[in-house]
């Protein structure tokens, strides 16, 4: 992975900037707010104050006209009215709630909690007491902070996912051209090798050794149409799981070492499922190296196939060193591997292979210090 100093600091730049307008945002809605909720304030002791002059001059018909027109004026802040008899006045609160009396207590202590209560008092002797909530306006006010982090929130998790899934697309290319470049590479020398080995034949030499580069020349040619399909949608067709099982086991039985030990069973002689058959064997040898690889060649191996009608799972056991929990999942990234030496693109091929161009899963079944069981799991035919 290229690492540039310039775009990584024109991206923190970038970050701070963002954090930095968010934040005067959220400062200036807040302190928007409290300038807000202060007016509100203000308003309520102008209602209180018109309420006690009001009652004082109820007789003059022009001041009380004016004290009317500011009650009526204030339409959108709810208030209760309590007098010093226990009668309640309320304002801008639905008149059928309003007779409830267990309503207008809960709206009373609700109103206390997000404001102070003004008393009225008139010459020192107390009147009422007004009770009072925040405007509709204000609440909507009050949840904006909110709103806009989650808003910023969502936008930064669309851009987030964005370019993961670019920088993604962009890493398969990458290794799908690699992939058919390597298998074109191969090609050459291969075609040379198949000339070489026809010639060797008509040599007095013993046959078994023509026979042998034969079967490496065999490999070399499977593996070369395993890297050519990688970034292409492969063609699957009937297939006897079973069989196609053993005959990638087989093979490495017989190229692994001694210390080795291998077995192999199944519930059935024969279970028919779609497949690739040349990344189908590449999946096992991949997982049954891994558990060579984990064992550090000594050790045992076993396969087993099961079959459970609609689905068959194929387990493939070591008795290597394990893998911790917390990697069940991070060990089909990328480039994660506990190799010294390798890239760490095995299981990750095998589980594209099987998760992608089967339709299946894979995933560790379990693992402790006494060994590894990973379970592929493909739909039957049946």
């Amino acid at each position: 992975m290229n690492f540039n100093p310039k775009n990584r600091s024109s991206n923190l730049t970038l970050l701070i900037a963002s954090f930095a307008i968010v934040s005067l945002i959220l400062l200036n809605t807040n302190s928007f707010f409290k300038k807000f909720k202060e007016e509100e304030r203000l308003k309520m002791e102008i209602w209180a104050t018109a309420q006690s002059e009001f009652q004082q001059s109820s007789e003059d018909t022009d001041l009380g006209n004016l004290h009317l027109k500011v009650f009526q004026n204030n339409t959108s802040t709810p208030m209760i009215l309590v007098n010093k008899d226990g009668s309640v006045k309320t304002n801008n609160i639905d008149p059928e709630k309003s007779i409830d009396s267990v309503y207008v207590q809960r709206q009373i202590l609700k109103f206390q909690s997000e404001n102070i209560p003004i008393s009225i008092d008139q010459q020192g002797e107390h009147l009422a007491t007004l009770y009072y909530g925040n405007s509709e306006v204000l609440n909507k006010l009050k949840y904006y902070p909110i709103a806009l982090l989650l808003i910023i929130f969502l936008f930064a998790a669309v851009i987030f996912f964005f370019f993961k899934t670019n920088k993604a697309s962009e890493q398969n290319k990458v290794w799908a051209g690699m992939a058919k470049e390597t298998a074109h590479q191969i090609g050459t020398p291969l075609s040379s090798l198949l000339g070489w080995n026809e010639l060797l034949k008509t040599e007095n030499i013993n046959p078994e050794i023509t026979k042998e580069i034969a079967k490496d020349i065999t490999r070399l040619e499977t593996i070369t149409e395993r890297f050519s399909k990688i970034g292409s949608l492969p063609k699957l067709d009937t297939y006897d799981i079973v069989k196609e099982t053993k005959d990638a086991y087989e093979y490495l039985k017989l190229r692994s070492s001694k210390l080795i030990e291998f077995s192999f069973t199944s519930d059935e002689e024969e279970i028919p499922v779609m497949l690739n058959h040349t990344l189908f064997n590449w999946t096992i040898e991949n997982l049954v190296k891994n558990g060579i690889d984990a064992m550090k060649g000594k050790g045992s191996i076993h396969i087993k196939i099961i079959n459970e009608g609609k689905q068959v799972h194929i387990q493939v056991s070591d008795t290597g060193h394990g893998i911790p929990k917390s990697n069940f999942q991070a060990i089909f990234n990328p480039g994660v591997t506990s190799k010294k030496r390798g890239w760490g693109l095995g299981l990750s091929l095998v589980k594209r292979i099987v998760e992608e161009y089967h339709k299946g899963k894979i995933k560790v079944l379990s693992s402790n210090k006494q060994g590894t069981v990973m379970q592929l799991t493909l739909k039957t035919l049946s």
